[in-house]
């Protein structure tokens, strides 16, 4: 049976922490082309949910794979996957586009002119000179999409990606998110907003005390 690229499978992992369960027996199947909502209280398990997706986090039973691959095993960390968890660490004194070609640079030629289209797509003017450091909330959290978005990932794991986003910049990232699924993309959500979940998630999951159902 072929896989598709993006496909994730997370088979009945746990996770606790000094003896406290925070993940409890999820199991969870996602694939390319739908996008996929989390919502639950602070410290429900979401974060945490994402971080043992991403690498960042072994489970302590159960296993993840994606696209086959088991993750701590046969490979580390997601691959090629776009990641928004918690505050992105961004050069404070650098702007906008040198943030985003220094990591850009690190894997591929510098492309000025593709730089400057990915901080058009999130809306930010790619010849700001301001550093990144005296931006708005919500400006850093468009930074971070493009910084996800940028080299064009099979998958996205984002975590309350509209943090600081006003109404105009939530219906802009919407619409970002909505043309990625139509590219094939595999897109995981938490959000607090249940309007978003309910406007661009296919599938929605509850996650109460380290527990998932089905929404």
């Amino acid at each position: 049976m072929e896989i598709r690229t993006g496909t994730i499978e997370v088979s009945h992992i746990c996770k606790s922490f000094r003896g406290t369960t925070v993940l409890k027996d999820i199991s969870l199947h996602c694939e390319p082309g739908h996008i996929y909502g989390f919502v639950g209280h602070n410290g429900s398990g979401k974060t945490v949910l994402f971080k043992c997706i991403c690498g960042f986090l072994s489970c302590d039973e159960g296993e993840i794979k994606v696209d086959g691959k088991v993750m701590g095993k046969e490979v580390d960390m997601l691959p090629n996957a776009g990641i928004i968890i918690e505050e992105p660490g961004f050069l404070r004194k650098w702007s906008a586009y040198r943030n985003l070609e220094f990591l850009y640079t690190i894997r591929n030629k510098s492309n000025k002119s593709y730089l400057y289209a990915m901080l058009e797509k999130v809306g930010l003017d790619p010849g700001l000179s301001r550093p990144v450091g005296k931006y708005s909330l919500g400006m850093r959290q468009r930074l971070a999409i493009a910084q996800a978005i940028m080299e064009d990932p099979a998958i996205l794991i984002l975590d309350e990606p509209m943090n600081g986003l006003d109404k105009t910049g939530v219906n802009e990232m919407r619409e970002l998110f909505l043309e990625m699924k139509s590219q094939g993309k595999v897109i995981l959500l938490a959000s607090h907003n249940r309007e978003d979940i309910d406007i661009l998630c296919d599938e929605v999951y509850e996650m109460e005390n380290g527990m998932m159902r089905k929404g």
